[in-house]
């Protein structure tokens, strides 16, 4: 058994030599090239330690370096021992620069081509530039080696009827066998776990947070699937379900079924497919066009029936939200003051009061103090949960999985009497999440032409964030959902009604304090005098935005009216469900302000 960090990297480098290899590439991901893995694929974890949500480790014959973005500079230091591997930014220097300064010229890098994306490969080897041989490995080392690696949580299917999704899987099927046809395509691989549960249907829990079967598919031009799965996961019920034309293979048959399609013309997304299926497709005569996954836009894009789901949810999400700020405030007012694990599990507890409630969204991020300066903090990755800090902000987002939707919220709350520095930077993002919130907008318009609004009163004052504004938000699926996004980066993917995406500038005080303001959009046509429909946000999420935080003098006019508007939404739809000192509170943290 390998036990330690520096045991297990020993036994790679032994591999190495065994194989004349110079060195090996071990990324976050796993086969199906999602944000979240599943515990018997944390392969990183394994060897580093570190569970952050993105990175990446070079193991050498002599070197070992973990590689990491600004969200994980201080997490690494934490996770991954420095005697073992050195630190690197995933940005600054990538590992195949590294690469590219450390070894030989000629020297042979070990690559899982089922790790990888195609666009990644294809890059990577225009990197190299034939200075390093990148070689595609058949089995990966650490499959071995890991003799305690947990089994695969391989769960039933759940079917989801036409009253929760809206729409049969018969004729999302045709639909995108429809598009196949048009592009000149007769069959698309799918990849993506969510894809292929948004095209047939269902759902799963076979991995933490994302309510997803492991599985693969192929959909031809005719609307015809092929569904690699175990068929002992799904029910009787489901031949009939997803109606004709569906058939159902172990998921080892995927290679053959590769290999089948010489001679055809395949759809491949080379962001969201692995290289070893291009590999295949490619080896056996198949031709291949990348384009993106025919069922993003349509999954993003959600119908009447969804976004009544999705409206329903978050008045139940924002009902179990609501009585946590409550509590913290009566926990703050009697004296005591809860670790953030404590308050965590308490907001899970009330979450976990609405039987629907099938999973969180993600893990909880429960932040004190200066901790809440590290936007992706998570408690769970320290030696002990930090403690509420009278008179200064706790930061906490969250959401949870239910049939009928996904939520995802963040508040900033004042613990105690905050200083008027940290008013001023809450006000600023506030008006920044308003300014995004009642944007209106041509159809074609993309997230990353609105980006600067959420930004503009925090640039104002020399202020910034370092993150996105706006991410994507699936029906029961991934709380990060593509292709739409708001954020710097340039996106040409334009807004459509029906999208659902995140409002969350924030600002963050490295070691002192972290602000956001997280509320769910959905994108609506908005009727104009003018010569054209134009569209907007209508906002999902309901629960109170802390007014100790907000300098009423730095807003405008339609701020504050855009302010009690909001809160008389929450008032109405969240108070029919609390009573008592819940309800007592909610009048007070939803009643108007004025200048």
């Amino acid at each position: 058994m390998h036990t330690t960090t520096a045991e297990r990297v020993e036994a790679l480098r032994r591999w190495l030599d065994d194989q004349s290899l110079d060195a090996l590439i071990i990324p976050h991901e796993d086969e199906f090239l999602g944000e979240y893995i599943p515990e018997h694929n944390e392969r990183l974890h394994w060897v580093t330690g570190f569970t952050g949500s993105a990175g990446a480790a070079v193991i050498t014959r002599e070197k070992a370096a973990m590689f990491v973005d600004g969200r994980y500079t201080v997490q690494v230091r934490k996770q991954v021992p420095t005697d073992t591997f050195e630190y690197r930014h995933l940005i600054e220097e990538p590992a195949l620069q590294w690469l590219l300064n450390t070894l030989p010229l000629g020297s042979k890098v070990a690559v899982d081509p089922r790790l990888h994306s195609a666009n990644w490969l294809a890059q990577a080897e225009s990197v190299v530039d034939g200075s390093l041989e990148l070689i595609r490995i058949d089995s990966n080392p650490i499959d071995t080696l890991w003799h305690d690696r947990p089994a695969p949580l391989l769960t039933d299917a759940r079917l989801m009827g036409n009253n929760f999704v809206g729409q049969s899987c018969e004729n999302k099927r045709h639909v995108i066998g429809q598009a196949l046809s048009t592009s000149g395509a007769d069959a698309a691989l799918l990849s993506q776990l969510d894809s292929i549960c948004w095209l047939l249907n269902i759902r799963g829990g076979d991995v933490s947070r994302l309510p997803v079967l492991l599985s693969s598919a192929l959909i031809e031009a005719n609307g015809n699937v092929t569904f690699f799965i175990d068929p002992a996961r799904l029910p009787n019920a489901f031949a009939a379900h997803v109606g004709k034309g569906v058939s159902v293979q172990a998921p080892d048959a995927l290679e053959a079924s590769l290999a089948s399609l010489s001679g055809k013309t395949v759809l491949v997304d080379p962001q969201t497919s692995n290289a070893w299926a291009s590999q295949v497709l490619t080896q056996h005569g198949a031709h291949i066009v990348h384009a993106a996954d025919p069922c993003m836009l349509p999954k993003a894009a959600k119908n009447s029936t969804e976004i009544a789901g999705i409206k329903a949810c978050h008045i139940r999400d924002g009902v179990a939200v609501s009585r946590f700020l409550a509590w913290v405030d009566a926990q703050v007012a009697a004296g005591s003051l809860p670790n953030e694990a404590e308050l965590s599990d308490t907001l899970l507890s009330f979450r976990e009061k609405d039987d629907t409630l099938a999973d969180l969204s993600f893990d909880t991020i429960s932040a004190a103090g200066g901790n809440a300066a590290m936007c992706h903090y998570n408690h769970l990755n320290q030696p002990k949960p930090g403690e509420l800090e009278l008179n200064n902000v706790y930061l906490v987002d969250s959401g949870g999985q239910y049939p009928d939707g996904t939520t995802d919220i963040t508040r900033t709350i004042a613990i105690g009497e905050c200083s008027d520095e940290v008013k001023t930077a809450f006000t600023l993002v506030l008006k920044g999440h308003i300014a995004l919130g009642t944007a209106r907008f041509p159809k074609g318009t993309s997230g990353s032409q609105l980006d600067a609004l959420a930004r503009q009163h925090l640039w104002a004052h020399g202020f910034d964030y370092d993150h996105g504004t706006g991410h994507g938000v699936g029906h029961f699926l991934s709380v990060h959902e593509g292709p739409q996004r708001i954020a710097k980066a340039p996106n040409t993917v334009a807004l459509l009604p029906g999208m659902v995406l995140s409002n969350e500038p924030g600002y963050y005080r490295a070691d002192a304090f972290g602000i956001r303001i997280e509320n769910l959009e959905i994108v609506v046509e908005v009727p104009t005098k003018g010569d054209m429909t134009v569209l907007g946000f209508e906002s999902l999420t309901r629960a109170p935005i802390d007014r100790r935080l907000v300098d009423v003098s730095l807003l405008t006019d339609s701020e504050i009216t855009w302010w009690n508007d909001y809160h008389q939404k929450v008032w109405q739809d969240v108070s029919p469900c609390l009573e008592g000192e819940d309800l007592v509170w909610l009048k007070q943290a939803t009643a108007p302000i004025n200048q």
